[in-house]
Order: structure tokens, then sequence, then C-alpha cells
């Protein structure tokens, strides 16, 4: 009878915000109008860096990446999320839940990963700008986005795989707006501390060694900003502090989620703290809305990018 209910499960309910419909309402819009923004935003900018020469440099490169990478994240969850506000079934396949769990954390490790190469390229740039050429060439910068990627998938797959063969019972209710894996691994009918060993070690290698090599190149950076006497310094500060701000944001609201101290009584409560719930929909939504805000909208190069590609097109048209 116990290996009749650890197989029984074929479908989990997202719980969400069921029970509040006039909350489902206003998120619904909310997230609507963010995900249009999020689509506008990145893929603006990725736009330019194509359209643009001028562009063409490792800096805009991984831009183009994160920005890539906002949009799929964010279409992995957002449109399911929106339909599920508005359905009154709430269901999704095991299997279902598996794809949308590998392609949330591929997407997350590779964001994390892709920040720490960022913050090696602007370190490189502002503190041996001479040997830049060299360090940063096409031959290196590629494969770093693309190592990216592939330790991304690869740490998902892994931790997929050992959560999706996890016995589950008949309890079947994730406390969640999606597959998230923590609030599926919560589910499970076993002792999980293998997982959790696991997610651990994935955590310290692709989050933890991304923002100590972010905070590592910020110091450098800033210590060499502050010997420019000069308005281009200032500029300089303007623009490491944006990019802080983002990675601020976004390992912020990781560390909250991945790092904190959990009890044997919070993992088996069926009741996620809300807190959990709002610092989840924070970090899927509002991050990559404000992304190329932060990022590049607001860089000068992308700006004058804009103007040229503005006139270039004026003058066809009077052509």
């Amino acid at each position: 009878m116990e290996w009749e209910n650890q197989t029984i499960l074929v479908e989990f309910f997202l719980k969400g915000l069921s029970g509040y419909p006039r909350l489902e309402l206003l998120f619904f819009v909310l997230i609507l109008v963010m995900y249009v923004v999020i689509l506008l935003g990145n893929g603006t900018l990725i736009l330019i860096s194509i359209l643009d020469s001028h562009l063409y440099t490792p800096m805009y490169f991984f831009m183009g990446n994160l920005s890539f990478l906002d949009i799929c994240y964010t279409t992995t969850s957002i449109p399911s999320t929106l339909v599920s506000f508005l359905s009154e079934r709430k269901t999704i396949s095991f299997s279902g839940c598996a794809v949308r769990m590998f392609l949330g954390l591929a997407m997350g490790t590779t964001e994390c990963v892709l920040l720490g190469m960022m913050a090696f390229d602007r370190y490189v740039a502002i503190c041996n700008p001479l040997r830049y050429p060299v360090i940063m060439s096409k031959d290196s910068f590629v494969p770093m986005a693309a190592g990216s990627w592939i330790i991304g998938v690869i740490n998902s797959a892994v931790q997929t795989v050992f959560v999706v063969q996890l016995p589950f019972c008949r309890n079947n209710v994730i406390n969640h707006f999606s597959c998230e894996i923590l609030a599926v691994m919560k589910l499970a009918c076993a002792d999980i501390s293998g997982n959790e060993f696991i997610m651990l070690v994935a955590t310290t290698l692709f989050i933890l060694t991304p923002l100590l090599l972010i905070i590592i190149s910020y110091i450098l950076i800033i210590v060499s900003i502050l010997k420019i006497h000069s308005s281009e310094g200032r500029s300089k500060v303007s623009a490491c502090s944006a990019h802080l701000t983002v990675v601020i944001i976004f390992y912020g609201t990781i560390l909250f989620m991945y790092m904190k101290p959990k009890s044997k009584e919070t993992l088996n409560s069926d009741d996620l703290d809300a807190t959990d719930k709002l610092i989840s929909m924070f970090y899927g939504v509002i991050t990559p809305m404000m992304t190329p805000l932060i990022y590049s909208l607001r860089n000068k190069d992308v700006k004058e990018a804009v103007k040229h590609l503005l006139r270039r097109n004026m003058n066809v048209w009077e052509i």
C-alpha cells in the first residue's frame, strides 16, 4: 500500500493565491504589464546590440545574453502563471512540473554565473584597459557566455533528476505560484537531506562563488576609479553603482530564498510563508524588468546607438 501511495501522484495543484480572487485579478494585471515591459525592454536592447556595430563589444555581448536570458526565464513561468490566475483548474502534470522546474533553475543558475562574468569583464576594462582587447577577445568572451549556459543546464539537470526521483504521496498541493524546486521538495514523503546537501553545494558553487567574484571585482574597480580625479571617474562610479544595484536585487532575493535556515517544522509545513511568495514574485518579475533600465537603457552608449539608428531610419524614409 505504501508503494501504491507513492506512485499514484500524476499531477500537482498550484495553490498560489487560491481563495483570493480579487488579489489574483490584481496580480494578473500587474504581472501582465510587467511581462510586456520585460519583453519590450530586453527585446529592444537585444535588437540595438545587433543592429549597431559600435556595440559589438564583450560588455554588450554579455548584456545581450542577459536580456535574452531574462526573456527566456520569464516566458517559462509568467504565461502559465497568468493563465492559472484566471483558471479554476490550477493543476499541472508531474512531467510538466519537472520541465518548468528544470527551465527555471537552469535560467537562474545561468544568470548568476553570467553576472560574475560581466563583473570580470568590467574589472579588466577599467583596471587593465591596455590589455583588455587581448584578455577579452572573441575567443574568450564567447566561451565565457556559452559556459554560463552550459553550467546552468547541467546544474539544473542534476538537481531536477534528484527531485523527480523522490517518492511523492497523496499530498500534491504546491503552495506556490509555480513548480519552484523547494516547494516541490517539501511534498516528498521521504528524507530530503540529501537533496538539501546537493542544493547547498550547488548554491555555494554557482551562486556564492560568482557573488564573491563580483564583490572582489567591484572593490578593485571602485579603488581604481577613486584614483581618477575627473568627470570620467565620476561617470564610471555611476555606471558601477547601477550595475551593483541589479546585483544586489538579484542576489538578495536568491540568498533569501535558498540560503536562509529552515527548520524541520518549516519543511514539513503545508503553509509557505507569504513573504516567500512575494520574494519569489519579486525575483521572477521585477528583476528582469529592471535589468534593461539599470544595466543598459541608462547607458550613454545605448542612448547614442538609439539616436544613430533613428537618424539612419529617418534618412532611409526621406529617400
